[in-house]
C-alpha cells in the first residue's frame, strides 16, 4: 500500500473493530477556545453510546483541560509558565469531567475519569494496574475518559500530547483501531494552504517513512499536537497491531459513519493484526525473568486446548520476577513450550502454585486475575518465529 494512495479505501478500518480508542483534540472540545462545546460533547456521547449498543468497546481520550481552564480563568492566551498551565489544567479538568458525565448520562452510561502520565505506562506494575482497571471498566460498560495528568507532571506539559497518549492507550488495551479526531480532514502530501498541488492521502501503511515528510509542524495555539504527532502516534499504535484513522471531528456523525464502513479521513493501516503483533513481541523476547514448571494437565491445556495458565498447573517456580515480566513455561520433559506475561510476582506465584484459582485471595489476601498467565498474554513457541537464538537469563 503506497503512502500516497489516492484511490482511497473502499471500507473504513473501523467497520470490523470491536475495541476502539477515540481521541478528540482541544480545538474540537473547546470550540476553538471559546469554552467547552457541550453540543459537540453531546454528539460524541450519542455516537459512542450507539457503538456500545452495537457491542463495541470505546475508550475516549480527550484533550481540552488546559484550554477549558484558560477560558474559565478568563485568560486571553495560553500561558507559558508551568505553574499557570498546571492551574489551568486543574480548573479545566473539572469542566471536562462534568460535561462528559452529563452527556453520557442521557444515554444511561457511566463514565470514569482516568488521568495518566507516561510514567504510568512505562513502569511495569503501574502499566498492568492501568490495563486491569481499563479492561474492568470496559467489561462493566463504563466509558473511560482519559487525559494526561497535566496538573502534576511537568514533563507532560512540556512534551506530552494526547495523540501519543491515545496510541499508548491503544497499545495498553490492545485496541483494534485508534481514531484521531481533529479539525482537519486528514493528511495531505503537503500543506494544502501553501501548495495547490497537495493531494489528499486516503490510505497508507502506518509507519511508512514518507508520511513523516508529508506532515506539517505544530497545530493550533490551543493544543500541542500537529499532523506529525498523529503520524507518529499511528506508527506507535501499529506496533501492537492497531490501525489509525485521522478524520475531521466536525464531519457529521463521523464515528457512526466510520463504524458503518464509510472511508472518511486518512486510514493508516497496521501491517500486523493486534493479537499477532503482541504474540510476536512475546516470542521475540530473548531474556526471560523466570521459569514455570508445568504438569501434564497444564501443558495439555496450553498446547492442545488453547487455554490460559492457571496456578494449579504449576509444579515449580524458578527465578526472581515481578508481576508483568516475561517468563518461560516448561513441560514435564523440560522443554520450553510457551512464554508470557505473568500476573503475579515470583514469591506470590510460589505461594499459589498447585492451588485452584478460587484459593488465590485466601492465600495471598488479594486477587488480581484468576489466571497466572492469560491466554492473550501467552504465546506457544510454535505460533510465531523468533529472531535469533533464544537465551534464558534468570
Amino acid at each position: 500500500m503506497s503512502a500516497t494512495d489516492q484511490a482511497g479505501a473502499e471500507t473504513s478500518v473501523v467497520r470490523d473493530a470491536t475495541r476502539l480508542v477515540v481521541k478528540v483534540g482541544s480545538s474540537l472540545v473547546t470550540n476553538d477556545g471559546r469554552g467547552l462545546d457541550h453540543d459537540a460533547v453531546a454528539q460524541w456521547a450519542d455516537e459512542i453510546s450507539a457503538l456500545r449498543r452495537a457491542g463495541r468497546e470505546v475508550v475516549l481520550v480527550s484533550s481540552g483541560a488546559i484550554a477549558e481552564g484558560i477560558k474559565r480563568l478568563g485568560w486571553s492566551a495560553r500561558p507559558r509558565a508551568i505553574n499557570e498551565l498546571q492551574a489551568a489544567a486543574a480548573v479545566g479538568q473539572m469542566g471536562l469531567a462534568q460535561g462528559y458525565e452529563a452527556a453520557f448520562a442521557r444515554f444511561g452510561l457511566h463514565t470514569a475519569q482516568i488521568l495518566l502520565t507516561h510514567a504510568d505506562l512505562a513502569d511495569r506494575q503501574r502499566y498492568l494496574n492501568a490495563r486491569t482497571t481499563l479492561r474492568t471498566l470496559l467489561a462493566l460498560g463504563v466509558i473511560p475518559i482519559i487525559n494526561e495528568n497535566d496538573t502534576v507532571t511537568t514533563d507532560e506539559i512540556k512534551v506530552g500530547d494526547n495523540d501519543t497518549l491515545g496510541a499508548l492507550v491503544a497499545n495498553l488495551i490492545e485496541a483494534d483501531v485508534l481514531v484521531l479526531l481533529t479539525d482537519q480532514r486528514g493528511l495531505y502530501t503537503a500543506d494544502p494552504r501553501k501548495d495547490p498541488d497537495a493531494a489528499f492521502v486516503h490510505t497508507a501503511r502506518a509507519g511508512d517513512p514518507a508520511l513523516e515528510a508529508m506532515a506539517g509542524g505544530a497545530g493550533s495555539s490551543l493544543g500541542k499536537g500537529g499532523m506529525l504527532t498523529k503520524i507518529l502516534a499511528a506508527k506507535r499504535a501499529a506496533r501492537s497491531g492497531a490501525s489509525t484513522v485521522i478524520a475531521s471531528g466536525r464531519e457529521p456523525r463521523v464515528l457512526t459513519r466510520l463504524a458503518a464502513g464509510e472511508a472518511l479521513g486518512t486510514h493508516l493501516v497496521a501491517s500486523t493484526a493486534s493479537l499477532a503483533a503482541r504474540k510476536q513481541w512475546l516470542a521475540d523476547h530473548v531474556q526471560l525473568a523466570g521459569r514455570l514448571r508445568l504438569d501434564e494437565g497444564a501443558t495439555r491445556a496450553l498446547t492442545s486446548e488453547g487455554k490460559s495458565l492457571l496456578p494449579i498447573g504449576v509444579t515449580a517456580v524458578e527465578g526472581s520476577f515481578e508481576r508483568g515480566e516475561v517468563v518461560g513455561c516448561y513441560g514435564p520433559d523440560g522443554r520450553e513450550i510457551a512464554r508470557g506475561l505473568v500476573n503475579y510476582g515470583a514469591l506470590d506465584t510460589a505461594r499459589i502454585a498447585r492451588k485452584p484459582s478460587s484459593e488465590i485471595e485466601r492465600t495471598l489476601g488479594y486477587v488480581i486475575e484468576p489466571e497466572l498467565i492469560h491466554r492473550d498474554n501467552l504465546v506457544l513457541l510454535g505460533e510465531a518465529p523468533r529472531a535469533g537464538p533464544r537465551k534464558n537469563s534468570i
